[in-house]
């Protein structure tokens, strides 16, 4: 297990590798102030537990008390090139920066955002990705491969640490997920500051999910990371609802498991309709608890023995199985209601 620096972003919030954070981020115009507090609230309900905003102009900092108002979450400052930006987020009560040290200016503008953010406890999120890299850097390695990026973000964190700040979470982003997985690897080898997982500029929802879950999942199965965020070109709302769907995947955060074959010329019952309405119906639950919509008798029973509970289709029919044992035999346009009802029961015992 990877020995990892305790890093505290606003009240509650603490990067320990106890828990596994799901970010995401604002994509309102930086001007509309009502429609990014309406989204960061969405976020939150959806179970977004960290939400950045972007602040690319001083008036953008205005977002800041008024997203903070309305949310229970950290919310974070994305900034690029004007140190300015930093110390005005800071000074408006922001609970962690995104930035590039290299970007904002010289090492005095530097200093001056570590020493604003050193006494006002704000953390600093060094965010480096594929397009990021020096060209020094680049010109070194020939491409942004993942020893340029952990170069580049090392580089960065010898920058805070110059003026005595230590209170850091490095992110090391790529659009390819190989280079991705194996630089954040080569990065959890150099250090023990708390690490944002993500695959940079993913895509649209089918393929960004896709990358996400092979890149981020392959980390947090190994013991690396802290945070999550997938990108993707869609409603954040569905980058909160996919990082969910990949930590119950792996056991690390509770939840609805939806266990169901992908049918085959023995099904006898419309599974793939019965499947999709009792995800509908569930998915959101506030309940850990695994549930198996199995076709036929093959592989039904077994994998209904393994969830809480589960039915096995027949012809026209299907068998409702709790916790292994036969509960009884229901007719094919019965199956969600019951199966949904045995799950109520639970729910309400638990």
């Amino acid at each position: 297990m990877r020995n990892v620096k305790a890093v505290h972003i606003g009240r509650n919030t603490v990067l320990d590798g106890k828990h596994i954070y799901i970010q995401s981020m604002l994509n309102k115009r930086s001007d509309d102030i009502e429609g990014s507090v309406e989204q960061a609230v969405q976020l939150e309900k959806a179970g977004c537990e960290i939400v950045r905003a972007a602040i690319p102009d001083m008036e953008a900092v205005k977002l800041i008390p008024a997203i903070k108002e309305k949310i229970n979450i950290p919310l974070v400052a994305d900034i690029h090139f004007n140190y300015r930006l930093a110390l005005e987020a800071v000074a408006a009560g922001i609970d962690k920066i995104r930035i590039n040290p290299g970007n904002i200016g010289d090492m005095d503008r530097v200093k001056q955002v570590a020493d604003a953010c050193r006494t006002h406890n704000i953390p600093i999120r060094i965010g480096v990705n594929s397009g990021s890299v020096e060209k020094d850097i680049l010109a070194k390695y020939g491409a942004p491969v993942p020893e340029a990026l952990v170069e580049s973000a090392m580089k960065h964190v010898e920058m805070l640490n110059r003026f005595d700040f230590d209170d850091i979470v490095i992110s090391i982003k790529s659009s390819d997920v190989r280079t991705m997985i194996n630089a954040y690897r080569l990065m959890a080898e150099k250090c023990s500051y708390p690490l944002h997982l993500g695959v940079t500029e993913a895509g649209t929802e089918r393929m960004g999910i896709i990358k996400s879950a092979v890149g981020i999942g392959s980390l947090l199965v190994d013991g690396i990371g802290e945070t999550i965020r997938v990108s993707l070109t869609d409603d954040p709302v569905r980058e909160i609802y996919a990082a969910k769907d990949i930590l119950k995947s792996i056991g690390m955060r509770k939840g609805v498991q939806i266990v169901s074959c992908p049918t085959c010329g023995r099904t006898r019952i419309d599974l793939i309709k019965t499947a999709a309405e009792v995800e509908k119906a569930i998915g959101d639950m506030d309940i850990d608890i695994k549930v198996a919509v199995m076709g036929c008798i093959v592989n039904g029973p077994g994998e209904a023995k393994e969830a809480d509970i589960g039915i096995a289709g027949g012809d026209g029919c299907a068998v409702l199985f709790r916790k292994g044992e036969v509960l009884r035999k229901i007719r094919e346009e019965d199956i969600v209601s019951e199966l949904i009802s045995e799950i109520e029961k639970i729910q309400q015992v638990n």
